[in-house]
């Protein structure tokens, strides 16, 4: 569901996204946030950065590995000792009572980092969580690049469930903000003609949950 948003949160942005979340399982929202908080996030993670990005891996605990075959972006993790990335957090959190408040997902906390794709760089598909072993309940990714053209590649692609049914092509166009269920859709990320940068984040709870099916966007 493609869902349009004015910058500046409100009631009615937030009964309208936890609808959307409600009903479909995700949302990609057009304009979620402050043009002057994107500028500053775009400065932290562009061609201009000075951040240390380092290579990014597969897995948890034990099983975490590095394989360029499944993935080849760079991270950076967010904190609040930046002020751009605090205002992020910030925002993050405003949004995590909102939804607990109207979907009641026990949301505790939220982690993010930049990434950095270069050219030709991908993120092979995959699940953000995998039921019953993780505390990642909901997914976000906003873009960060600025006049993106569609034919530079690049999208985010969801499938539904665990088939190969595409449902959504999603091009990363700056200042898009996506949110989905992590259990919920497999999703890999494009090669891209140019170099390509998002924020991606978790919403998580401090124990795995239940969480029902009408929540999820299951009918």
């Amino acid at each position: 569901m493609i869902a349009t948003a004015t910058a500046g949160a409100c009631d009615g942005y937030y009964d309208a996204l936890a609808t959307c979340l409600e009903r479909d399982g995700y949302c990609l929202l057009s304009e979620g946030l402050p043009e002057d908080m994107l500028a500053a996030l775009y400065r932290r993670v562009g061609p201009q950065s000075d951040l240390d990005f380092r290579r990014a891996g597969v897995g948890r605990d034990n099983s975490f590995r590095f394989n360029s075959r499944l993935r080849t972006d760079r991270i950076h993790w967010l904190s609040h000792a930046h002020s751009a990335e605090s205002a992020y957090l910030s925002s993050m959190e405003e949004l995590r009572l909102a939804l607990n408040q109207r979907l009641f997902l026990g949301l505790f906390e939220f982690e993010s980092h930049f990434a950095r794709y270069e050219p030709g760089g991908f993120y092979k598909k995959h699940l953000d969580a995998f039921a019953g072993k993780t505390n990642r309940i909901l997914s976000t990714v906003l873009y960060l690049n600025p006049g993106w053209q569609k034919e530079w590649g690049g999208e985010l692609v969801m499938y539904r469930d665990f088939n190969d049914e595409i449902i959504e092509r999603i091009v990363p166009d700056y200042g898009r903000l996506l949110l989905f269920f992590s259990e919920r859709f497999p999703h890999e990320v494009c090669p891209a003609s140019q170099p390509r940068y998002s924020i991606a984040g978790w919403f998580k709870v401090n124990q795995p949950v239940f969480i029902p099916g009408a929540a999820l966007g299951r009918h």
